[in-house]
């Protein structure tokens, strides 16, 4: 077995446990973090099947976003669309059969890296050439986006450049899901575009792109807008006044 084999089964190991132990420990901070106070952005919907359709065009269609920028709307709903077709497409590396319409969308999720790299462009220059965005951009923002750019360019290359052994790719990932390390083709930008996964896998829990499951845990979207129907008392808030009223 070689020596590159075995250190990227160690970093997508470490990578996996940190993703999912730090991406679950933040959406249980989250849904324990008090709301005391009712303040969904108005207007709003009044009952709980409003804020699902609510939470539902936000997620899908960034309803927000559209009536704020659309450029912005854009550069940014071409992005996410795209990576989701891109890591479905990914599911062929971890199932064996592959999914019947995992294998109906390869064609798709091969052309969807142009627009996940376009999206990106579109929304980093936004960062580069917008004065107020530019003021309060962080070297951390620039970064996360060079790093996804990169991963989205080095997959590219293997697609369309420079072709890697996807049989013995598979294999690998596979093995990694048995506890098994199969060889890893030494492929240069193959071994690029895994380290820079990797790396994304890791930082994730700590930046800005947990904005992905804290969306739904946003007060501003998931409340209901019925303060004069029904008093909103946080849980805590709600013991404190059982205690003083015993």
């Amino acid at each position: 077995m070689s020596t590159v084999s075995v250190i990227y089964a160690v970093l997508f190991y470490f990578a996996t446990a940190v993703l999912v132990f730090g991406v679950g420990y933040k959406i249980y901070q989250y849904a324990r973090t008090p709301a005391p106070l009712k303040i969904p952005t108005t207007p709003a919907p009044v009952t709980v099947a409003g804020v699902v359709w609510r939470m539902f065009r936000e997620v899908v269609f960034f309803h927000s976003l559209f009536r704020g920028n659309k450029w912005i709307w854009l550069f940014g709903w071409i992005f996410h669309f795209s990576l989701l077709l891109v890591l479905l497409r990914h599911l062929r590396y971890f199932t064996n059969p592959v999914w019947e319409w995992v294998a109906l969308i390869q064609p798709f999720g091969k052309y969807a890296a142009f627009g996940m790299v376009i999206g990106l462009l579109g929304l980093w220059s936004r960062r580069i050439l917008v004065a107020r965005v530019r003021f309060i951009t962080s070297p951390s923002d620039h970064f996360m986006l060079a790093l996804l750019v990169g991963i989205g360019i080095s997959g590219m290359s293997m697609t369309f450049l420079s072709h890697t052994d996807i049989v013995s790719l598979k294999a690998f990932f596979l093995g990694l899901m048995r506890f098994e390390i199969q060889p890893l083709p030494a492929d240069i930008n193959l071994l690029i575009h895994l380290a820079l996964v990797a790396t994304l896998m890791i930082l994730f829990p700590i930046s800005k792109l947990l904005h992905a499951p804290g969306v739904f845990f946003s007060p501003t979207r998931n409340q209901v807008d019925n303060p004069r129907e029904k008093r909103h008392l946080a849980p805590w808030a709600a013991e404190l006044e059982r205690q003083s009223s015993t």
